[in-house]
């Protein structure tokens, strides 16, 4: 039976950290840009938090200078209870080491996994190294009662380095009988619908800030446009999706009133935008 999403709306920007009650599998909540707290019944799963401004000091005075758009909607010291630590790739905003050091030390029994090519990245140093584990695409790891299958991304190309690993992975996540699915940082590429065609996926979450050729120019690859993130969607057969990557930085995010109105005109129901003042429930 497929899961039903509902968007509780709550006050402010704080982020609740209660854990699901029996009827509700799954509570997820924004952290912002690609980053997403899953609490499910058994299980305090962390994707790409950035928690910080580590990009805003790295490149202060700079073209683009990453000064966050929004606020950090908590301290990353205050998240317990984390089991598994996601990252889909290197990049500061997806791999911020002041935040893993944070959920680092605030939970002694989590995982960190990233991609089998990032494992050696000193990003990861205040992790303990026996729980740094490095995914391959392909590759299914059980952690607990999370079972995770990495899917190769394109960060508008597909890359491998040199050891045969690929630089950027999603993750298809099955706890407590639900699959949800974080596409990392992504463009459309052949291949991509057969990667998910065997899950059913009850809630993907994607970006949608699209790409350019002034922001590949300066190093900043690019992801789904709206259009092109709704369209796997339906291919797909996502159950509900979710879009993120917007609202960080004011170079690469997205007018959301604009987006709203095209989802709506194009009668598109089950596809979201990402709020930070709000829960969405799995049930």
């Amino acid at each position: 039976m497929a899961a039903s999403l509902k968007i509780v709306e709550r006050q402010g920007m704080a982020l609740d950290l209660l854990t699901p009650d029996a009827r509700t599998r799954a509570r997820i909540q924004w952290l912002g840009q690609a980053g997403f707290l899953i609490d499910t019944l058994s299980a305090r799963i962390i994707i790409d938090p950035y928690l910080s401004n580590s990009l805003g000091v790295k490149y202060r005075g700079a073209r683009f200078s990453h000064v966050r758009m929004m606020p950090v909607p908590i301290d990353p010291y205050d998240i317990r209870s984390v089991c598994v630590y996601l990252a889909t790739h290197h990049h500061g905003d997806h791999l911020d080491a002041d935040t893993l050091a944070a959920i680092a030390s605030k939970n002694p029994e989590c995982t960190f996994v990233v991609p089998a090519a990032t494992r050696e990245n000193t990003k990861l140093h205040t992790a303990p190294p026996e729980k740094v584990l490095g995914a391959d695409a392909f590759a299914s790891m059980k952690l607990g009662s999370v079972q995770i299958y990495p899917i190769p991304s394109a960060h508008e190309e597909l890359t491998i380095d040199e050891a045969g690993h690929h630089v950027f992975l999603g993750y298809v996540i099955s706890v407590d009988g639900l699959t949800i699915y974080h596409s990392g940082d992504c463009t459309p590429y052949e291949g991509l619908g057969k990667n998910l065609a065997h899950f059913k996926i009850d809630l993907a979450l994607v970006p949608v800030n699209g790409r350019d050729k002034e922001r590949r120019d300066a190093g900043i690859l690019g992801n789904f446009s709206l259009e092109e993130a709704a369209q796997l969607s339906r291919n797909a057969g996502f159950v509900h999706t979710i879009g993120h990557h917007f609202g960080m930085f004011d170079f690469n995010t997205i007018d959301v009133a604009e987006a709203v109105r095209w989802l709506k005109a194009e009668n598109i129901l089950n596809f979201h935008l990402a709020r930070m003042n709000c829960v969405y429930e799995l049930e």
